[in-house]
């Protein structure tokens, strides 16, 4: 792991991205940010009261800025919101100082990650499972730009051994 770059975790919601960075930052001993955590805290509000208050478009607008602020840091691992890739200067931007993985998990497994969790503003519809299907359907072009895909459809700790075995052999 002789490279400092930025590892760059993107994906949908649910995916298990920030229970991988974390894991990721025990042992590689780096910091995480995780881009919605940085907009609560500019913000003073949570992502779900941004989006009812002030709409997507602004909400996409903070994470811009972000995306542009952490990108900037060397070495850590960015925790991405699902949304960060329908915008393609975000990915440009990820990938100047980042190695970006796409955790790829099938919708049944996004589902059961997040059926119990309130704080999921685009899924506050009817049919969540449709609504999840649809999204991902839109976003996976996006997502598969990254550098590597990664399969989500497993355990944590798998997880952050497959992306350690991509750093090893960086």
């Amino acid at each position: 792991m002789k490279t400092m770059k930025n590892i760059v975790l993107i994906g949908f919601m649910g995916s298990g991205k920030s229970l991988t960075s974390n894991k990721l930052a025990k042992t590689l001993e780096r910091k995480v940010f995780s881009t919605d955590s940085m907009i609560e805290k500019r913000e003073g509000r949570s992502i779900t009261e941004i989006f009812r208050d002030s709409g997507e478009a602004y909400f996409r607008k903070l994470e811009k800025e972000v995306v542009k602020e952490a990108s900037s840091q060397n070495g850590i691992i960015l925790d991405c919101g699902g949304g960060v890739v329908l915008d393609p200067e975000n990915m440009s931007e990820l990938k100047k100082n980042g190695l970006v993985f796409y955790l790829s998990a099938p919708s049944a497994r996004i589902y059961a990650n997040i059926k119990n969790q309130k704080h999921r503003p685009l899924l506050d519809v009817a049919d969540p499972l449709a609504k999840i299907e649809e999204l991902l359907a839109k976003r996976r072009p996006y997502y598969e730009k990254a550098d590597v895909i990664i399969d989500a459809d497993k355990p944590i700790d798998a997880m952050a051994e497959d992306i350690l075995k991509v750093l090893r052999n960086e």
